[in-house]
Parts: C-alpha cells; sequence; structure tokens
C-alpha cells in the first residue's frame, strides 16, 4: 500500500470481542467464591476502564488488589469459551493485513487473558499490549508506530490523540455516537463491519499524503482529511 506500512490498534473488549457475557460469568463466580454481592448486570454496562475502577464498587479498598488477582485467575475459566467476536472484527483485522499493513491490540485487559481470547476466536494480531488504559495506551502506540487507534470507548479516544494517531471509534460499546465525537474522534462507525470499506478509502489518501512528502517526516497525525465515514 505504502513505502511506510500502516499500523493499526485496536482496542479489545468491546470493539474486537463481545466480553459482556464472559465477565458476567466470572463476576457470578467471583461474587459467590468471596461471598460478595456483585451487580454484574450493572457492571458489564461499564466495561472500559481498568479492573481495579469496577472492583471498588463492591470491595473495600485494601481488598482490591487481592480480589483482583483471584478475578484475573478465574477469568479463563469462565470467560473465554463464553466470549464471542464482535460482528466483523476478523475482517477488520483481515482488512489490515491485506493492505499490507500491520495491526496490534492495546487493551486495558490483563495481557495473558487478552491473548486468550485471540487464540480461542482465531484473531492474529501481530503484537498485543495489555494492561493500559486511556492516555497510557499512547505508550504501546507511539512504541508500535500506530497511526490509527480503533476503540469502543472515550477513553480509547483519548489514548489515540495522545499518541498522535487517527482515532476511529466503533459505536458498539458503553458511548454513543454523540460522546464519541464529543471525546475527540476522528471517525465513528456504527461497528466493524463498516470498517474494510473506510480503511480502504484510508489508505489510499495515506498513500497519496505519503507519495507527495519527505520519507523522513514522521507518521503521526494525518495532515489530510481521511474519509469520516464509510462508504455508502
Amino acid at each position: 500500500m505504502t513505502s511506510r506500512a500502516l499500523t493499526v490498534g485496536f482496542d479489545l473488549d468491546m470493539t474486537l470481542i463481545d466480553s459482556r457475557p464472559g465477565i458476567r460469568a466470572c463476576y457470578l463466580a467471583l461474587a459467590e467464591r468471596t461471598g460478595t454481592y456483585i451487580d454484574a448486570d450493572l457492571a458489564v454496562t461499564r466495561l472500559g476502564p481498568p479492573l481495579h475502577e469496577e472492583l471498588v464498587n463492591w470491595f473495600p479498598a485494601e481488598r482490591v488488589e487481592a480480589v483482583a488477582d483471584l478475578y484475573r485467575a478465574m477469568y479463563p475459566e469462565y470467560a473465554v469459551a463464553a466470549t464471542p467476536a464482535l460482528t466483523g472484527a476478523r475482517e477488520a483485522v483481515e482488512a489490515v493485513r491485506r493492505a499490507g499493513g500491520r495491526s496490534l491490540v492495546v487493551t486495558a485487559k490483563y495481557e495473558p487473558n487478552a491473548r486468550l481470547h485471540l487464540e480461542h476466536l482465531g484473531i492474529a494480531p501481530d503484537a498485543v499490549v495489555g494492561g493500559l488504559w486511556a492516555e497510557q495506551k499512547a505508550e504501546a502506540l507511539r512504541a508500535h508506530g500506530a497511526q490509527v487507534y480503533v476503540g469502543d470507548h472515550v477513553g480509547d479516544v483519548r489514548g489515540a490523540r495522545a499518541a498522535g494517531a487517527l482515532s476511529v471509534a466503533v459505536a458498539t460499546g458503553p458511548c454513543d455516537e454523540k460522546e464519541l465525537r464529543a471525546a475527540g474522534a476522528d471517525v465513528v462507525l456504527s461497528d466493524l463491519t463498516e470498517f474494510p470499506n473506510w480503511f480502504s478509502d484510508y489508505g489510499q489518501a495515506f498513500s497519496a499524503e505519503k507519495a507527495g512528502t519527505d520519507s523522513d517526516r514522521p507518521a503521526s497525525r494525518p495532515s489530510t482529511s481521511y474519509p469520516a465515514s464509510p462508504r455508502a
């Protein structure tokens, strides 16, 4: 596609996978194991932030670290098989590969569990980085030279912008289109089924821009106006 390969980062929960059934099952098992009430149905409506931010609603602060470790240990048994890929997820990652680009997953989820999800579902990005939330995600995006970051949460938008990457938001998580645009998303898609067509247009614009700039220019936030919505 271009002499500088496009690198696209993806969030995991509610971007590539519908983790609500698995996380709900894990929270219910955790509640039974610890004897502590957890409203699992409520918890899965606010996925995105780190685990600790949810656990403080149900456990005393001094127990959160130990409970988080227990949750992560229980997670493979209860959450992985119960979690499906979101519609269009495989095709979105494959669209990047077909174009000669690289894909990575950058997520707040515990990295070993994130890898289990991807392996179970047969989604194979070039790299996976876990344990990063919101602006922290910029560390991994910059390290891998990502020009685009795709996510469902306003925290993902902040991470993309902190990295100087194009923020592509999908309205498949807890944040609706209005919230995502207000947070500064450059592009908002209904879901990942719209991503391949959008990415094809973006790649052409990216290649045209790079052809007309010095090869030493850093690939940061695009200077041209790329398609803001999928092709009709």
